[in-house]
């Protein structure tokens, strides 16, 4: 009897510590564990369950706090926190104001990928070991949003480890901080195997309250749409963050499986290089540009069918949008900018014949083939609808390990980009996307070289107006300079579908995040 008694006690203890390891996949894998080198979702996603911020987003993306407990604005341009007392570093070090000051700092390096953010909150100051100022050179309009962005490492862990700059990805540099961790928040990095496997397990010491029941967790990359959903139907994971939409139907019928979805806060673009006069990817009659000529940005805008893509290869999981920002809010709801150009093929022939490209050209289209929903796919479509204006398109896709340190050298002639996130604002789209490359990571992400004054002042103007209503004007004055002048061609929002075992359960965001402190694993 007692040994019946041992046997189904261990059954119970081995069924309960199954039910609380949630193991899920997605096509790609974090870039680094290096929380300030890369701007990338997935990338982000994962570091924040190990590092936090002094601010964080609730379930509706609210603002709401968390290393710090409480804020105020003294002045239009000074800031004060309070820092949340008595949290540990997962090593047993104090968090303190010296973590933030450092860690703004470091955010704000040349290395750094959101170095434009740590700008724009301005210079922390130490007031005592749980008060810091942040005194702004400007009025920031969304202070809080881009105090969203900054995680917070331990600066006695970084200078021990020799990670005072953030890791140079770009240029494949390597580090202690792009293997390992060492933040406040509620998971602690176990073992990272870059494109094998990462292991979490719960931080006992965390000063949150978790709502679910996660113990460990364990991410595992899985490339191929039929692999994944494979291992999710036969229960070998648990969650899938990136279903493909071709399969969301059929996992809606199939037992075991639950579909969670959502709209993301994500536009999908393709941008081209404007500021070369030869392009580095293409063969041109007379060694010309033509992108730098409008008529033929707006030919191949007006040569895209949209409505195809979405139905063919997304199923009808994106919205269309001639907007410039990932969500519609960031241009306040205004159907004008909102438009597409309409799909018009003889048009856009007319157009490329008037701008001299009556026989088209050659060129290679980059793009990622584990990053966006459906990435390479809708890449090859657009080389088959830009054939019919005679230009002949290579894709060259490619994972985004490779893929994004390309980018950022600005290694291309025409590229696909998706940008989003937690804040629907326009700042963030206009200062690291947009605006014409400069210094403190103005323009960054304007891969294409993007140069227009016009909207540049625009949004410069917009970044420090305090004023609502003359804000409202400046950003979409703004977003009408660049859509008219079509320096990129947006193609749609995502339509974002989780799938996951019956016994997940697990918060949706607009942000695409898995927030693991909400996921509950059930038997």
């Amino acid at each position: 009897m007692l040994r019946l008694i041992a046997a189904v006690a261990l059954a119970a203890a081995a069924s309960l510590a199954h039910a609380q390891t949630l193991r899920w996949a997605t096509q790609g894998d974090a870039q680094t564990m290096d929380p300030h080198s890369q701007n990338e979702s997935l990338t982000n996603m994962m570091n924040a369950q190990v590092y936090e911020k002094l601010v964080n987003r609730d379930k509706r993306l609210g603002i709401a706090p968390a290393l710090a407990t409480e804020w105020q604005q003294l002045s239009p341009t000074l800031w004060r926190f309070k820092l949340r007392p008595n949290v540990r570093f997962h090593d047993g070090t104090p968090f303190t104001a010296d973590d933030v000051v450092f860690s703004i700092a470091r955010a704000a390096e040349k290395t750094s990928n959101i170095s434009q953010y740590a700008i724009a909150v301005g210079t922390p100051r130490k007031v005592d070991e749980l008060t810091v100022e942040f005194q702004l050179a400007a009025p920031d309009p969304i202070f809080l949003q881009h105090m969203e962005t900054l995680f917070i490492m331990s600066k006695a862990w970084s200078e021990k480890n020799k990670v005072t700059r953030p890791l140079d990805f770009k240029n494949k540099e390597e580090s202690y901080a792009g293997l390992n961790a060492n933040g406040t928040g509620p998971y602690m990095l176990v073992s990272r195997a870059p494109g094998i496997k990462t292991v979490y397990k719960r931080n006992p010491n965390w000063w949150g309250r978790f709502e679910g029941n996660v113990q460990e967790v364990v991410y595992t990359p899985i490339a191929n749409d039929a692999t994944r959903l494979a291992a999710l139907v036969s229960g070998e994971i648990d969650f899938v963050l990136d279903p493909a939409p071709r399969d969301v139907a059929r996992l809606r019928n199939t037992a075991g499986v639950k579909i969670i979805d959502g709209p993301e806060n994500r536009i999908v673009f393709i941008g081209m290089d404007q500021f070369r006069d030869k392009l580095l990817y293409g063969s041109v009659p007379g060694d010309r540009n033509p992108f730098k000529d409008l008529r033929v940005r707006r030919a191949m805008y007006q040569a895209v069918d949209i409505e195809t893509i979405k139905t063919k290869l997304m199923n009808g999981l994106s919205v269309p949008t001639g907007g410039l920002t990932p969500s519609p809010l960031g241009a306040y709801n205004d159907a004008e900018i909102e438009s597409r150009l309409p799909y018009d093929l003889p048009g856009a022939r007319k157009l490329m014949a008037e701008a001299g490209y009556a026989d088209g050209f050659e060129v290679t289209l980059d793009c990622p083939n584990n990053r966006y929903i459906n990435d390479e796919e809708i890449c090859i479509a657009l080389a088959g609808m830009w054939a019919q204006l005679k230009i002949k398109v290579k894709v060259n896709a490619q994972p985004r390990a490779t893929y994004f340190p390309k980018l950022e050298k600005q290694d291309t002639s025409v590229y696909m980009l998706g940008w989003g996130g937690a804040i629907t604002d326009a700042e963030t789209t206009f200062t690291p996307v947009l605006r014409n490359r400069g210094d403190k990571g103005q323009g960054y992400w304007n891969f294409g070289g993007v140069k227009n004054d016009k909207f540049d002042a625009l949004a410069a103007q917009s970044s420090v107006e305090p004023d609502a209503k003359k804000r409202e004007a400046l950003v979409k004055a703004a977003l009408r300079e660049y859509k008219e002048q079509v320096h990129v061609i947006p193609l749609h929002r995502q339509v974002i579908p989780w799938a996951a075992r019956s016994n997940v359960s697990a918060v949706h965001r607009p942000d695409n995040w898995l927030e693991l402190q909400w996921v509950t694993v059930g038997k």
